[in-house]
Formats: C-alpha cells, structure tokens, sequence
C-alpha cells in the first residue's frame, strides 16, 4: 500500500505521527469509451461554452452559478484564506460510544500506521481505545475540505472512518408513513419467528460478488477466443401471497427445513411447500417402482449367452466323431 497523507493524531498534550493508508478499494471492472469499429479511444475536449476554444487544465478555474446567467470565480487564494485546519492534524473532540455513531454517517474507511518514534503512543491511544469500548470522533482535513471522522480499532490498527454531516443525509419523505395501517399482533409474532428460524452470525468472507465474477468469465472468454457458456437461468421469485401470515408461516418452515430442524406440530396442515415437497417424494417413490421393467434386455442377453455356451459342447462333440470316422478308414500302411 501507498500512503496518501502524513500528518499527525493530537489528543490531550499527546501527538502521534502517523501515515494514512486507504481501506478499502473497488472491484468493479471498468471498461473505457471505445469506437465500436476499430476500437479506438474515445476522447474529449476541454472546450469554452463562449468563445468555443480548447482550455488547458492551468486555465480552469472554479465557478459558483449565482443564477441569471452570473459566475463568481474563485481562485486558490479565495480558498487559501477558507478557515480550513492544518492539513496534518487529526484533533480529537472526544470520545463516545460506538452504539451512538449512526452507520449512514460513515464514508470512507483509512488505515492509520505510526512513523517513526511514535509507535508506543499509537500503541497506547489503541489500547485505551479498546478498553473503553468507546470511538473518538475527530476533525481532518483531507484533499482541501475539513471532514468529520471516527478513530476505532480494527485487527489491531488503528482505523479512520470520515463521516458525512448531519445535514448531508436526507430525510425520508414517503407517504406511506402517514398512512393508519395498523400490524396485527399474530402477524408480528410469525415475522418475529421468521427473523429467529433466519438469525446467524454475519460472515462477510461468505459472500461473492457473482455480477462481477460472470463479467470477468465473459471477458476472458473474449480474450481466449472460446464460446461464452450460457449460465444456468435462475427460478423466477414466487408470486406475492395475498395472505401474510401464510406467507410468513411457510417462510418460518423452509427456514426450519434448511436448518434440517422438523416442523413443530407433525399433525399441522400442509404447507404450500409442504405440499409440493409431498408431490415430489411420491413421484420419485412412483418412478421407482416402474424401474425394474427395464431389466428386460439384460434377461435377453443372458438366455444369448447360455445358448452360446450349450452350443459349444456340442461343436465339440461333432468335431470328435469325425476325427474318430477318418481314423477307422484311413488305410494302414504295409510294413
């Protein structure tokens, strides 16, 4: 990994000099803009609305809208006089619970490592960290914009989650939340159930990303020259039930089944799925019974094999006779 910021950890009278490393990294394949009959490179042109010539990067600067058609144009000296903090400073404010830090608010994810002498205080403000169960919510500032931010532990190393401000999450505004539809209590009780039959610890090493693993086989394929094999289609979703405790209730029991738990009450109704397994065992007991008819020819090719072998002796006998016949007429010889 390569570190894209230097700076240092302040909190209380402590300073720590740390790195910071990115956390994580996209895998999505990227593909690039190419025309369709040669393959080349589309490219694109940094070309003024009003006079219509190109602009180099070193003539572009940023524009405000005030609306009306009007621009302000600032400049890097606009913002260097911004109040922004140090550009190599992580301030602590304080440290909180973890539970009270909403998850919407994380962004980004960043490693932080200890340079030089700084490694026994990093080791502290880790440790301290962990015993306290608590996260520290800090100030940085990263690729010019001051940013609200996490401190927490993670596989020993001290890790760094900006966050978004409270006012750049939206709220909600759908029109089902105004509307009285009340939940029965029954109906509450089998979801409840459902979650319970469904609970598990999370594992994320579990999961794949299979878009993207089937995107790369149809790319190598291009590249090998080998024909794209067609993958297996997927069972369409069940239709919505219309009636919900149904539907949370045969849900309960094929949780259950996967599980290999057995369905509580073995005199209970049948189940739509129930049902349809009860199908499948019978048809399966069905074509088994049939089976045996089709031992047939193998019968057939016994009885071949028996007449071959009663046929031989008797090849053998009519061979012997007439060796025995050619000897009684076979004249002797005179001494």
């Amino acid at each position: 990994m390569r570190a894209i910021w230097k700076g240092a950890v302040s909190f209380g009278l402590v300073s720590i000099a740390v790195k910071l490393y990115s956390a994580t990294e996209e895998k999505d394949i990227r593909f690039h803009q190419v025309h369709r009959a040669d393959g080349g490179r589309i490219r694109y042109k940094r070309t003024c609305q009003v006079c219509g010539e190109e602009v180099s990067y070193d003539d572009i600067a940023k524009g405000y809208d005030i609306g009306g058609g009007e621009m302000v144009i600032l400049t890097d000296e606009d913002f260097a006089d911004l109040p922004l903090s140090t550009s190599h400073a992580i301030d602590v404010l304080e440290f909180v619970p973890a539970e009270q830090v909403d998850p919407i608010l994380y962004n980004k994810a960043y490693f932080l490592e200890p340079e030089g002498t700084a490694t026994k205080p990093y080791l502290l403000l880790r440790d301290a960290l962990t015993d306290s169960e608590r996260v520290a919510i800090v100030k940085v500032a990263l690729r010019q914009r001051e940013q609200l931010a996490t401190l927490r532990v993670r596989e020993g190393v001290l890790l760094l989650n900006t966050m978004l401000w409270p006012d750049e999450i939206r709220k909600p505004d759908f029109g089902f939340l105004d509307e009285d539809l009340k939940i029965r209590p029954p109906e509450l009780a089998m979801a409840t159930s459902l979650i319970d039959s469904m609970a598990g610890d999370f594992h994320p090493d579990e999961f794949n990303d299979d878009y993207r693993a089937a995107l790369q086989e149809v790319i190598d394929a291009k590249v090998e020259g080998r024909e794209v094999v067609q993958p297996e289609e997927v069972e369409e979703a069940p239709a919505a039930a219309v009636d919900l405790m149904a539907a949370l209730k045969a849900s309960v029991e094929r949780a259950k089944a996967a599980r290999g738990e057995a369905p509580a009450g073995g005199g209970a109704e049948p189940t739509p799925i129930s049902s349809a397994r009860s199908a499948q065992k019978k048809a399966a007991e069905k074509k088994a019974t049939k089976a045996p008819a089709k031992k047939a020819p193998a019968k057939k090719t016994a009885e071949k094999k028996t007449t071959a072998k009663k046929a031989q002796p008797a090849k053998k006998t009519a061979e012997k006779k007439a060796t025995k016949t050619a000897k009684k007429t076979t004249p002797r010889k005179s001494a």
